[in-house]
């Protein structure tokens, strides 16, 4: 499984590494939310929840969604703007500025992602448009808790609204935290960005890409940029450009924006991360047994990202709910995943801190 771009007729001079600062205020955001994600972090988040206040606490909580499973692509704007060749701005606020150049349709399509399913290497119709893609939103939405639901009618009855929401929240967050943090990671980035580009320029994009990640290979005869992820997806430069946006934030995470006509992203972690402790044998010798088999493995990784229900496994992945109900059972006697109710759901979700004690290669397969 992996996720493929078409590069064909893609210019050098089309090819940037550039890096955001809205962007890096995404990964901030997801760390905070997901500190179990980024164990080299914890320092960081645990000292910067202590210094937030409660109000921007909550409405951190209001839309978590926006970055706790990776974050949206709502936070690289830059890739949407018509022309599929906008570079990210210079200061956060030269991002937000972009994020207005979105239509009302990019922008709610890109703020329901983790809620509504919708196609995104492929075009589909919008929830602003069709009630039943609207509905289904709303439904998995109140999946995952009533505030997700509040915001996501609030999200499809004003999308300006939220716009507007969401540009004061950054300000807000690059007040109380992220304004310190960007100004301490800005030069790695900008050095880091340095020397992608002279990769690039005295020695070919496939040297380049080898120093991203070894995960990115570049078929130059089939004009092809393969990642490889556990899922699938697939995009094309077409007549638009290639961005490279490094983040300090970021490892293990390595994400491609490859969302339907908008220019493709390479968002990669800079620096190199600290290895874990090994299981003991017996523990390792049960848990791989119990991530053995492919379906298993798919489904952790969606499981790493959020909580979902047995029926919305079943529905990602072709199958009954009674066949995901005994993938899960086999995962939960592992110990790899942990259950909650809420409501009438019953959530599951993997357990990050469990799977980082396999080793680092896992965890970094599971959620690149």
């Amino acid at each position: 499984m992996s996720v493929r771009i078409d590069i064909a007729g893609l210019r050098p001079e089309r090819i940037a590494v550039v890096p955001s600062p809205l962007a890096e205020l995404g990964m901030a955001l997801h760390a905070l939310s997901e500190p179990g994600h980024h164990p080299g972090l914890q320092g960081w988040a645990t000292g910067v929840t202590a210094r937030l206040d409660s109000h921007l606490a909550d409405r951190m909580c209001e839309a978590d969604f926006l970055w706790r499973t990776t974050f949206s692509d709502l936070f690289m704007p830059f890739a949407g703007v018509p022309g599929r060749s906008t570079l990210p701005g210079a200061t956060l606020a030269d991002d937000l500025d972009l994020l207005d150049k979105l239509s009302d349709e990019q922008f709610v399509d890109a703020a329901l992602e983790f809620t509504c399913a919708l196609p995104y290497s492929t075009g589909g119709v919008s929830a602003l448009d069709d009630p039943e893609v609207r509905r289904r939103a709303l439904d998995l939405a109140a999946a995952r808790g009533p505030q997700q639901l509040r915001f996501s009618e609030r999200l499809l009855a004003d999308p300006p609204r939220i716009r507007d929401w969401l540009r004061q929240f950054a300000r807000d967050c690059d007040e109380a935290f992220f304004a310190e943090t960007w100004s301490r990671l800005r030069h790695q980035l900008a050095a880091d960005a340095r020397h992608k580009t002279d990769l690039l320029r005295h020695k070919g994009l496939a040297e380049a890409l080898a120093a991203v990640s070894p995960a990115v290979t570049l078929d130059e005869g089939a004009a092809r940029l393969t990642v490889d992820k556990l899922g699938a997806g697939r995009s094309a430069t077409a007549d638009g450009g290639l961005l490279l946006v490094p983040t300090s934030l970021g490892w293990p995470h390595l994400m491609v924006l490859h969302r339907h006509g908008w220019q493709p992203v390479l968002h990669y972690p800079v620096g190199s991360p600290e290895l874990v402790s090994p299981p003991s044998v017996e523990q390792l010798t049960m848990r791989m047994t119990a991530l053995s088999h492919p379906v298993r493995m798919r489904i952790c990784r969606y499981l790493a990202r959020s909580a979902y229900t047995t029926g919305e496994l079943a529905q990602v992945h072709g199958m009954t709910a009674p066949e995901i109900s005994r993938h899960l059972g086999v995962l939960k006697k592992a110990g790899l995943i942990t259950t909650r109710r809420r409501g009438r759901y019953v959530l599951h979700q993997l357990d990050v801190t469990v799977v980082a004690r396999l080793g680092s290669d896992f965890l970094e397969g599971i959620l690149r």
